[in-house]
């Protein structure tokens, strides 16, 4: 793998005094700081701010940086590359599909990784749409699957998990948004869509298909794009947290003709 220039973002010039704007530094520090609540911030912010008083100076990334790796234990090199890796698949995908800008990446939570995305308006809410989404949503799981043969529960196992959005999408695409395989045109409104599942193999089994082949379709595009997938794992997992214009530098890097 080819260690792309400027993508660990800890390693980018970080102070105002060396010429980065306000923004730029405020844009990492989000990246950084993905997964902390309020609170958390605030505690950090006041410990840099005393932290820099103490030293008679102005406060600055690094100060702020120290404090968020300080409250968070470190990751395990194992689980590390897991969350790399998973992290990585969805932002190709996403941008492969063009759904959006990556805003940033972050795997240093302990509690698994996070992405930042932005999504384009011109294409929302049509069937390729959705399709796409699907196949964003399970990139992170394919991307397991081909870097590690086997996957985690890092895609399921809570409400806004992958495979939960995915479920309720795919769900949606059946029974309310009219891109059902069967009945397109009724509009089935449900409010407990495991217990609708539980009841109906048959639209389980739509659903279900509906995940596999996104699954498979994300996977597609990893196995195409794997110089910039390895690529983006790598600085992910050196950096810890990629901001906007680590992320695009790399994926832009790779970027295949249409």
């Amino acid at each position: 793998m080819t260690e792309p220039q400027n993508t660990n973002a800890s390693e980018m010039p970080t102070s105002v005094q060396r010429g980065n704007s306000a923004d730029a530094i405020l844009r990492r520090l989000a990246t950084r700081a993905m997964g902390l609540t309020g609170a958390d911030i605030e505690r950090i912010v006041r410990e840099a701010r005393l932290k820099a008083r103490r030293g008679k100076r102005a406060i600055c990334y690094e100060d702020i940086e120290e404090g968020i790796r300080g409250h968070r234990p470190p990751v395990p090199y194992n689980l590390r590359w897991r969350f790399a890796f998973h992290e990585a698949g969805h932002a190709v995908v996403h941008h492969a599909l063009d759904l959006g800008p990556v805003r940033g990446l972050n795997i240093d939570t302990g509690e698994g990784g996070y992405n930042l995305v932005g999504f384009h308006i011109w294409a929302t809410d049509t069937r390729d749409w959705y399709e796409d989404m699907l196949t964003m949503l399970m990139a992170g799981r394919a991307a397991e699957q081909l870097m590690l043969k086997r996957v985690s529960s890092g895609s399921g196992g809570a409400d806004d998990s992958d495979l939960a959005r995915a479920t309720r999408m795919a769900l949606d695409m059946e029974r309310t948004l009219g891109f059902g395989t069967e009945h397109p045109l009724l509009y089935r409104p449900h409010r407990d869509p495991g217990a609708i599942l539980d009841r109906d193999v048959q639209l389980a089994a739509r659903v279900h298909g509906r995940l596999a082949a996104a699954l498979d379709r994300a996977a597609v595009i990893l196995r195409r794009r794997r110089p910039t997938f390895n690529a983006l794992a790598k600085a992910l997992f050196d950096a810890q947290a990629m901001d906007e214009t680590a992320v695009l530098q790399i994926l832009t890097d790779g970027d295949l003709p249409p």
